[in-house]
Parts: C-alpha cells; structure tokens; sequence
C-alpha cells in the first residue's frame, strides 16, 4: 500500500468541482419537478441550488480513498448514497427552520421554505425528501447488491432517527433557557448534528466494501469532524453576519440556546475545534487507506471555514 504520505497533493478546487457536479446532475434528476399540487417545486426549491454539499463530499471521498482513486468514475452505490445524506439534510433544515421548531426566515441565502411556499407544503415537502432518500437506496433495477442496500438504509436511518438527529432536536428544543454541562452539550450535537456527518462517512465506507479496521479508524474521524463543524458553527453564530452566513446570524444566542461559545468562550470554542481537527487527522492516519487525501481537506476545510 502506498504510504499517505508519499501521494503527490490534491487539486481539491478540481476534485470538490467535479464530486459537486456529479451530485447536482444526480439531485437534478432525482427530485421530482411533478410532484403534485405543487410539491415538486417545493422539493426542488428546498434540495437545488444552495449549500456546501459536505455530507455527499463526506460519502464520495470515503469511498475514494477506500477505493484509493479520486479520479475514478464514482460506482452508483456511493452516489445514490451521497444524494440520499443529502436528501435528509434537506428534509431537516426544512423541518427545523418551521416556525414550531427554530422559526428562521433565510436558509442557504434564500427564504426558508415555509417562508416561500408556507407551512403545511414544507411540511410535506420535508416529509417526501425524506422518503425518496430511502427510495434512493432501494431502487427498483438491480443497482445495488440488496444486502448492501440494506446496510446502507439502516445507517442513514439510524442517524435521522431517535438515535440521532431527531433525538437530538429534540434535546435541543428541551434545552433552550437551560445550562448544559460540557458533555451533555456534546452529547446533544453529536446526535443532531455529528450523527448525519459521521453517517456519511460511513455510507461511503460501506459502498466501497471497506475493511473492519479501515471502518473504525473512520468512525473516530466522523465522530471528531462532526462535533467539530458544531463548535465553529457556534463560532460564526457569534463572529459572521447574515450575508456570510447565508442565514440568520446571531440566532442561538437570541433564542437562549445553549453554545460551545457560551460554555467555553469565544477563544475556548476555537480552540477546542482545533483539537478535533488533530483527533480526525490522527484517525484519519489511524485508518491506513489508499488515498485519504480529500479526507484530510475536507476536514481542514470544516474548521477553517468562513461560513
């Protein structure tokens, strides 16, 4: 096995332009625009045009580096689950922008959906991206191995779920007004928030039939990085604007939300993201993969990012 360190370095404007591509293409496709009574639109409107895209990036470069190719075609199960993360992200920012749950206006820079189409059409809307995430794994021609399918629809399921990121909207809504300890607060974003990041690591190990040991190193990278795009979200809660944000800045601490800034400090917060950044690397190196190197990226990027 080529040794990490001796990989020559990644174009990664080059390699994130063409996953991107290749993940709108598919969403563009699969999103339905007939969708009755206008639901289609709402969908389209929710999914398209907008976001970082990091869970799909997260699942396609796991299976590259498993796999030890960035160049390579992606093979379909790693790109039906990269739309399908993707699709239940959407389905909970949907969900979570309701004025019953964190009532926000601006999501990706445009108005939340309920804003556009109202309440009860995204509500459905978030309903029918969740649904055709496990249509995605479950297609009717043959391509994908049923057990794998299978696999792949109990990991994303588990991390939506009570396990996961409901669970852990829901200690969220609990918690408002409330003074978390530092592993309560940790506990409560590695379900609604790390659990669907670290599940597209997963999904994208699983596509590319990675090895026990490689799957556990990578569970240690997931779990650091998701809790780490937690604590820098805090961050630029309190540091960015609206504009930057493409949503509504300054938002947790106005609705009394307990925060990694709050409980650690503004330095506190940067630093202990830093610390995670070390711990996904280290089990980034852990993991002994072909090619980890947009791994690596996507992890400086998480941290390091702006917005």
């Amino acid at each position: 096995m080529t040794a990490p360190q001796t990989l020559p370095p990644l174009d990664f404007a080059a390699w994130t332009a063409r996953q991107l591509a290749a993940v709108e293409r598919a969403l563009e496709a699969l999103v339905p625009a007939d969708a009755p009574a206008g639901l289609g639109e709402a969908m389209r409107y929710a999914v398209l045009d907008g976001g970082k895209r990091l869970r799909p990036l997260l699942t396609l470069a796991t299976a590259q580096a498993v796999a030890g190719d960035p160049e390579a075609a992606l093979p379909e199960p790693a790109l039906r689950a990269a739309c399908a993360v993707e699709l239940i992200h959407a389905y909970s920012l949907v969900h979570d922008d309701l004025p019953c749950m964190d009532n926000d206006v601006l999501r990706r820079g445009k108005p939340t959906v309920h804003v556009r189409f109202g309440e009860a059409q995204a509500l459905l809307a978030g309903d029918a991206l969740q649904a055709l995430a496990f249509e995605l794994l479950l297609p009717e021609a043959a391509a994908l191995d049923e057990v794998l399918a299978a696999r792949l629809c109990r990991t994303l399921a588990r991390a939506a779920g009570h396990e996961g990121m409901a669970g852990g909207q829901a200690i969220d809504l609990a918690g408002v007004g409330q003074v978390l300890t530092q592993p309560q607060l940790e506990d409560m974003h590695r379900r609604k928030t790390g659990a669907l990041l670290l599940a597209s690591v997963r999904l994208g190990a699983l596509a590319a039939g990675a090895a026990a040991r490689q799957c556990e190193a990578l569970d240690a990278y997931g779990r650091a990085l998701g809790l780490a795009f937690q604590v820098v979200d805090d961050v630029l809660d309190v540091t960015a604007d609206s504009a930057t944000l493409g949503k509504t800045a300054g938002k947790d601490a106005a609705a009394d939300k307990p925060t990694f800034v709050a409980l650690l400090g503004l330095d506190g917060a940067r630093a202990y993201a830093d610390g995670l950044l070390a711990q996904a690397l280290e089990a980034l190196d852990r993991a002994g993969l072909p090619d980890p190197r947009a791994l690596a990226q996507l992890a400086h990027g998480v941290v390091q990012r702006t917005h």
